[in-house]
């Protein structure tokens, strides 16, 4: 499987930070959480809710290249997961409502979160794949 590594221009390159042509993975994946082009921070990640621009608009980043699949809703039930059940388990120990009070509480709580966590989660990903070179290019299978 051939690997694309994508290096920005020189242009691109003096704008990024000093630490080198491409961010450091912090960097990388903090600029994509805020929904931001992860090479350069300027342009934008997403066209739509989930769909990834293909090319960044400022340092011409291969962003669509970047095909993060079941990762962002993995991290995202994982987290959502590890916020939602526990604290329902401390208001069911410390409070004991109804059953339909709880999920009159916790199934909207969970839903909202899923949603708003889903897109920074992506964009962190595909800031994760950009600088580890984890694109995959249109000829492979």
């Amino acid at each position: 499987m051939p690997v694309v590594r994508w290096q920005p221009s020189r242009t691109t390159a003096e704008a990024l930070s000093s630490s080198g042509p491409l961010p450091t993975l912090p960097v990388a994946i903090g600029r994509g959480f805020s929904n931001r082009c992860p090479g350069c921070g300027r342009g934008h990640l997403f066209q739509g809710y989930l769909r990834v621009t293909p090319v960044c608009s400022h340092c011409a980043a291969p962003l669509g290249l970047a095909r993060a699949d079941d990762a962002p809703p993995y991290f995202t039930i994982l987290l959502v997961g590890h916020i939602v059940v526990p604290t329902m388990f401390m208001v069911d120990r410390f409070y004991s409502p109804p059953v339909w009070l709880l999920a009159a509480i916790f199934l909207p709580l969970t839903l909202a979160l899923s949603l708003l966590l889903l897109r920074p989660i992506k964009g962190g990903t595909v800031g994760l794949m950009l600088t580890l070179g984890l694109l995959k290019s249109d000829t492979d299978d």
